[in-house]
């Protein structure tokens, strides 16, 4: 289920929403590679920081930890949504650093293959064959370094076919 931006709102404090704001749309393919990094880490740090609230509140509910304050805690349910926010935004912000990756990476191959048609255009107009791996001499037999068997194929399936029905009749006894 989707959270609201209210409720969103109503889970962080003011640095959070501050933060968890720049990773929404608009603002989020705004920002700088550098920028979009350090966000990521502060954002992740307050992830791992309200998941290890959870937790604790979660071991408190169960009497399983001493409670931090007066009392123990009785519901966990305002830090889970806090958890969840953090953590939605920590996608967003994953989707986008893959999303910038996978463009940079089809930018590279695009220039890649435009200088590759450069040399293969410049090699053409030189009176060279394209390809020189055999020049001259043309394609070779290479020589198998498997033996030679001695057996003819057919005493080999003669012999096999002699084994499987002495097989059968030692079966059948």
């Amino acid at each position: 289920m989707s959270i609201s931006r209210r409720q969103e709102d109503r889970a962080l404090d003011k640095a959070e929403q501050e933060l968890v704001a720049k990773t929404h749309h608009p603002a989020l393919q705004d920002l700088a590679d550098k920028e979009l990094s350090s966000l990521t880490r502060l954002v992740r740090e307050r992830r791992d920081k309200a998941r290890g609230e959870v937790q604790r509140r979660k071991r408190e509910i169960r009497g399983k930890a001493a409670p931090k304050g007066a009392e123990a805690a009785t519901s966990a349910a305002g830090n889970k949504i806090k958890l969840e926010v953090l953590a939605t935004a920590v996608r967003r912000l994953n989707a986008e650093r893959s999303r910038r990756a996978r463009m940079a990476s089809q930018v590279k191959q695009a220039e890649l293959s435009r200088r590759a048609l450069k040399l293969k255009q410049a090699s053409q107009d030189e009176d060279t064959p394209a390809n020189t791996r055999h020049a001259h001499q043309g394609m070779r037999k290479v020589a198998s370094t498997r033996r030679d068997s001695l057996i003819r194929p057919m005493e080999r399936g003669r012999l096999r076919k002699a084994a499987a029905v002495a097989q059968a009749k030692q079966d059948n006894r």
